[in-house]
């Protein structure tokens, strides 16, 4: 029997924990630039979302605290492919809930997975700001599941 672990490949790509704008990938600096938005915007309030910010949301214990409660959370599942790449999204709103939460990409048990993994994790984070005042963030991170024999 073929053990199936969970690589969770957590770079945060655009929204990585950072404290200042300049690190973000310049193909995001909107979410209509997001390569998902067509179907993020029909799963999520996206009016007033940012991408960017002078300070990024952050999870209570910083970004290794993240990656482990989302670990512990995600649910393993069978897969039949060697790799399964998705990318998971969700909004940091101004009080630091997180709400909307989707998930795209090759396999659609994985990326429910993911889905319900965030939305257990029942966490405030510190929420973004701008010019000192809270804004509501688009989050976004990928994610991949691989098989190893």
């Amino acid at each position: 029997m073929k053990k199936v672990l969970i690589f969770l490949v957590l770079q945060f790509s655009i929204l990585a924990f950072t404290q200042t704008a300049e690190t973000y990938i310049p193909e995001f600096s909107s979410v209509k630039n997001i390569p998902d938005y067509g179907i993020l915007r029909t799963k999520m309030k996206l009016s007033d979302v940012v991408t960017k910010a002078e300070i990024s949301p952050e999870f209570p214990g910083g970004t290794e605290a993240f990656k482990r409660q989302f670990a512990e959370k995600m649910d393993v599942i069978d897969v039949k492919s060697d790799q399964i790449n998705t990318r998971v999204y969700f909004i940091v709103e101004k009080n630091g809930y997180v709400r909307f939460v989707a998930a795209t990409g090759d396999n659609k048990k994985h990326s429910q997975a993911a889905e319900v993994a965030v939305r257990r994790l029942f966490v405030r984070w510190k929420p973004a700001t701008n010019n000192g005042e809270p804004v509501r963030f688009l989050y976004t991170f990928p994610l991949t599941l691989k098989k190893y024999d």
